[in-house]
């Protein structure tokens, strides 16, 4: 489902080499919760990123459903990024001017559905927010939300179009431990009940243990 291959990521500060990622190799089946750890700085979001198809590797190569990413272009990883992978951040990433709904329907304009399906799209978007408790919010605006439920929202537009394959990173990090436990705890369900797969990188191992496999990203190896 997903596969990295010897994955080198390396940044140049004036004459100076910065190794992040040191030949990472790894693969995670369809349906799997993986968990990567590790300290800050470690390189770990540097890693999501480029699983994501947002950064590129410096050398290697990543397999997402039997294409790899780093020979498509623009438009077809674009299109893979909207409607195949949904992206969870620390920082929510919410529109200040939209409301809970519109944000959580922006990438299902972006994919440029049709009418029937953007009626679909909406349907579909009250029925996650109000599975995750925010049905009555769906007029607010961002900043009239706790951070947990900015949180959700941010998770409910990652699922919009229905992606198989959810990439979080430190999605608790601005939140406290009681809020972050339930925010895990979510993502957990919809891996149980949507079969979709999931990576989380995250500073925090007690959060961790919630995913089926726990890697740690070390001195830019990852070791399981």
């Amino acid at each position: 489902m997903l596969e990295a291959r010897n994955l080198y990521k390396t940044y140049n500060n004036g004459n100076k080499e910065i190794r992040v990622l040191k030949g990472i190799d790894l693969t995670i089946d369809k349906g799997r919760f993986v968990a990567i750890v590790g300290p800050s700085g470690a390189g770990k979001s540097t890693l999501l990123h480029i699983l994501g198809g947002l950064d590129t590797p410096t050398k290697g190569e990543v397999i997402f459903e039997q294409e790899e990413l780093g020979s498509l272009g623009d438009f077809r990883l674009c299109k893979i990024r909207n409607e195949k992978i949904g992206f969870v951040f620390q920082f929510y990433h919410l529109l200040s001017e939209f409301t809970v709904l519109e944000n959580v329907l922006m990438p299902a304009l972006i994919s440029r559905q049709s009418t029937v399906d953007s009626r679909q799209s909406k349907n579909e978007a009250l029925r996650l927010l109000k599975e995750v408790g925010l049905g009555d919010r769906i007029t607010h605006f961002p900043s009239q939300l706790s951070g947990g439920e900015q949180q959700r929202v941010a998770i409910v537009r990652a699922l919009i179009n229905r992606p198989s394959l959810l990439l979080c990173d430190e999605p608790t990090g601005n939140l406290d431990s009681k809020t972050g436990s339930d925010i895990i705890s979510l993502i957990k369900k919809i891996n149980l009940m949507n079969q979709m797969t999931v990576v989380l990188v995250t500073h925090n191992l007690e959060l961790a243990k919630s995913a089926d496999t726990i890697y740690h990203l070390q001195d830019g190896i990852l070791v399981n």
